[in-house]
């Protein structure tokens, strides 16, 4: 049996247990023993909020990069006793049965395949935003997550911060009149990344793997730690990377559970003549009949929006979401949340920030992974999924310059191939998204 059989076979074993069942194997007092992928950025925070977890463990770090596997570990060891293993390869760690859940924080274009891999090796999954690289493997995340009966959580850490939920509340009791129009605001200051020359691959780093499913690309460091983000081979600009936050909040508010018929974006990458392919300067407009949504981003030097930059405390970034109703409009920040009412703009019914809201995302996650019901997860991999998307359509009319008349029930586009095109990529083997997952 080969290393994908293998995988393959763990996974229909576990994904038939039931709660209890999976409760008696894990026993009464265990910690779900964790692996965190992708260890270099935001997965020390998947560190950080596993450890301090009553009710999980650091068992294993993943990185193609030995050095930084190496930290991670001596990291880990700061919030915990026991050192975890290392792996270099996603799949070695899937083969270790002692492994319960997997994390994942790795480039976007490693998001759905090292999901599936591991909901397929009958491990629970916590895969941070965006879901997707694109939008077919996004529905595959969702189609493997269902047919394995795994739990995936999609980290949009919002859905599990109270006082986002408690505007939402209010949104939904008519704080501000009927709601017609949702705006997310990515104004987050970016400098130029600069330009660099085709280099060798960094001592210890497996850069075979860390292409993946992409085709391949000369080694360049501006496309490899956190600048990938801005090359579409592996990242999807800001507003899929920042961005995707107050996506989901601005489609959570308006209550939207299915894709848009029409999508416009555009922009460009202004001022800067550098290694950067996304842009920098990106407006989007998102048509659901007698509602909208839009979302902005903008990189360079700006100011803010209805008192947005002055209530999350001033600064270079301008980050949140706007609800504009018929009676007044809310805003949310990362500092909490604002409402003004009526002509006269009054202050209204507010909360602002407490709590670590990634701890709670991941407190949220194991309670779901225990109860084995999807329904107790606060963004499953479907929520997930439908916010990637809508930050890779307005990506998709912005590659392609045109306005996109988009099916909803198939998930592509109508009468426009080079859109349909760009819904997913050709992969590079071994590392393909299957078509039958």
């Amino acid at each position: 049996m080969d290393r994908r059989e293998f995988l393959t076979a763990t996974g229909t074993t576990v994904a038939t247990m039931t709660a209890a069942q999976y409760s008696r194997v894990l026993g009464a007092n265990d910690r779900l023993n964790t692996a965190v992928v992708g260890v270099n950025g935001r997965g020390k925070s998947h560190i950080r909020a596993v450890a301090a977890n009553a009710g999980m463990n650091v068992g294993a770090v993943v990185d193609i990069d030995q050095s930084v596997a190496e930290k991670a570990v001596a990291y880990t060891k700061q919030y915990q006793q026991d050192a975890p293993k290392e792996y270099r390869d996603l799949r070695d760690m899937l083969a270790d049965k002692e492994i319960d859940v997997v994390t994942i924080a790795t480039t976007n274009h490693w998001h759905a395949l090292s999901t599936i891999w591991a909901v397929q090796a009958g491990k629970d999954v916590y895969c941070e935003k965006p879901a997707s690289h694109n939008i077919w493997e996004g529905r595959k995340m969702v189609e493997a997550a269902r047919k394995y009966k795994r739990i995936v959580q999609v980290g949009q850490q919002s859905r599990s911060t109270p006082f986002k939920i408690e505007a939402i509340q209010r949104l939904r009791e008519g704080v501000i009149g009927e709601v017609y129009m949702a705006k997310g605001l990515c104004f987050k200051r970016r400098k130029s990344i600069g330009s660099t020359a085709v280099s060798a691959v960094p001592p210890g780093v497996d850069y075979d793997i860390w292409l993946g499913p992409a085709q391949p690309y000369e080694f360049k460091q501006n496309r490899f730690h956190y600048n990938w983000h801005w090359h579409w081979a592996f990242g999807n600009g800001d507003i899929g990377n920042q961005g995707v936050h107050e996506m989901d909040v601005a489609r959570w508010g308006l209550g939207i559970d299915h894709l848009p018929e029409h999508v416009f974006s555009a922009g460009g990458h202004f001022v800067y003549d550098d290694d950067q392919e996304t842009p920098n300067t990106q407006h989007a407009t998102f048509d659901y009949g007698g509602r909208m949504l839009q979302f902005e981003v903008r990189g360079l030097i700006t100011g803010g929006e209805c008192r947005l930059l002055e209530d999350s405390g001033g600064g270079n970034h301008t980050i949140g979401v706007l609800f504009f109703g018929s009676d007044g409009f809310l805003t949310i920040s990362g500092r909490g949340y604002q409402t003004y009412l009526g002509e006269k703009r009054t202050p209204g019914p507010h909360r602002q920030s407490e709590g670590d809201s990634t701890a709670l995302h991941f407190e949220n996650f194991r309670k779901a992974a225990l109860s084995r019901r999807v329904s107790d997860l606060n963004c499953d991999v479907l929520e997930g999924h439908l916010s990637a998307a809508l930050c890779h359509l307005a990506n998709i009319s912005y590659r392609t310059g045109d306005k996109l008349l988009f099916d909803a029930e198939t998930e592509r586009f109508v009468g426009n191939f080079g859109a349909n095109t760009l819904l997913k990529r050709d992969y590079r083997a071994p590392w393909i998204v299957p078509e039958e997952v």
